[in-house]
C-alpha cells in the first residue's frame, strides 16, 4: 500500500525539480545572456511541471492514495514552482541595472506575485479542508475556482514573459525595454490581484460541451491540428494566447454575472465568493 501512495509524489517532486531546474538556471545565466531559446526552453519546462500537477491530484484520486502529506508537499511544490520560479525568471529576463527605479518596481512587482501566489495556496488548503464531509461544497469547488488558480498565474506570466521578448511581438511592435519592463509589472501586479481575488475561473473539469459525439471529435481534431501548427510555428504566440484567454474568460464571465444582479440567475456559478476570512485571528 505505501507503494501505491509513492507514485502521485513522485509526479509532485517531478513538477517541483521543474521549478528548481527554472529558478537554478536563471540564477547560473550571466547578466544579459537570457535569450529566446533560453526562454523557450525554460517556458517548456513550466508547461511539464503544470501537466505534472495536474497528474498528480488526479492519479492519487483515482487509486485511492490521497493524503495530507501528499496535499501538504504539492502546495508546497507549487509556491516554489509557480510562485517563485515566473518571478525569477521575469527578473532574470529584464537584467536591469541594479539600483535603478525601474528595477525596484519590477522586483516589488515579483514580490507581489509570489506573494499573493502563496496566499492563494493557504487560502486553497483552507477551502478544502473546510469542504470535507460536506457535498455540496465540495460539488462547489469541483465547478470552479475562488480566485485564479497558481499554475494557470504562473503559465500567463511566463507566457507574457517569453512573447515579449519573441520574434512574433517584436515584428510587429517596436517597444523600448523600458516599456517592455511596464507591461511585465502591470502583468505581475495583475495576475497577483487576481490569484487572491473572490472572482471565479472555471475549473476545465466542469466543462460541456452539448454537440454530437462526431461533432465533438471533429473540433477536436481540428483545434488540436491548429493548436500544434501554433506550438511548433508560434510557440510564443500560441503560448500567449492560450494562457490569457483563459484569464480572460473568467473576467468576462465575472463581469456579466455582475451586471446581471444577484437576483438573476445568469451565471450564478460566477457569483464571486464573499470574504470569509477573518485576517485578524
Amino acid at each position: 500500500m505505501k507503494k501505491i501512495y509513492l507514485l502521485p509524489n513522485i509526479i509532485t517532486a517531478f513538477s517541483l525539480t521543474c521549478g528548481l531546474f527554472v529558478i537554478f538556471k536563471m540564477t547560473m545565466t550571466q547578466f544579459g545572456q537570457v535569450d529566446t531559446h533560453v526562454l523557450n526552453a525554460t517556458a517548456g519546462i513550466m508547461l511539464l511541471a503544470a501537466l505534472a500537477d495536474l497528474l498528480d491530484g488526479a492519479v492519487a484520486r483515482a487509486m485511492k492514495a490521497e493524503s495530507e502529506f501528499g496535499g501538504v508537499f504539492d502546495s508546497l511544490a507549487d509556491a516554489i514552482t509557480f510562485g517563485v520560479g515566473p518571478s525569477v525568471l521575469v527578473l532574470k529576463t529584464a537584467s536591469l541595472e541594479q539600483g535603478s527605479d525601474l528595477s525596484i518596481f519590477l522586483t516589488i512587482a515579483a514580490m507581489i506575485f509570489s506573494v499573493c501566489g502563496v496566499l492563494r495556496l493557504v487560502r486553497y488548503n483552507v477551502s478544502a479542508s473546510q469542504a470535507k464531509g460536506d457535498e455540496e461544497l465540495l460539488a462547489a469547488n469541483k465547478k470552479n475556482f475562488t480566485g485564479l488558480p497558481i499554475p494557470a498565474g504562473a503559465a500567463a506570466m511566463v507566457a507574457t514573459n517569453l512573447f515579449l521578448a519573441s520574434e512574433d511581438f517584436n515584428h510587429f511592435f517596436s517597444m523600448s525595454r523600458e516599456s517592455r519592463t511596464w507591461l511585465l509589472v502591470f502583468a505581475l501586479v495583475c495576475l497577483g490581484y487576481f490569484m487572491i481575488s473572490r472572482l471565479k475561473f472555471p475549473s476545465l473539469k466542469s466543462l460541456q460541451v452539448r454537440v454530437a459525439s462526431f461533432q465533438l471529435v471533429f473540433f477536436i481534431v481540428i483545434a488540436a491540428v491548429l493548436l500544434f501548427y501554433g506550438i511548433v510555428q508560434h510557440f510564443a504566440l500560441s503560448f500567449f494566447v492560450v494562457s490569457w484567454t483563459y484569464v480572460l474568460l473568467a473576467l468576462v464571465l465575472s463581469i456579466i454575472r455582475l451586471i446581471s444582479g444577484k437576483k438573476s440567475k445568469t451565471l450564478e456559478d460566477f457569483e464571486p465568493e464573499p470574504e470569509d476570512i477573518d485576517w485578524h485571528d
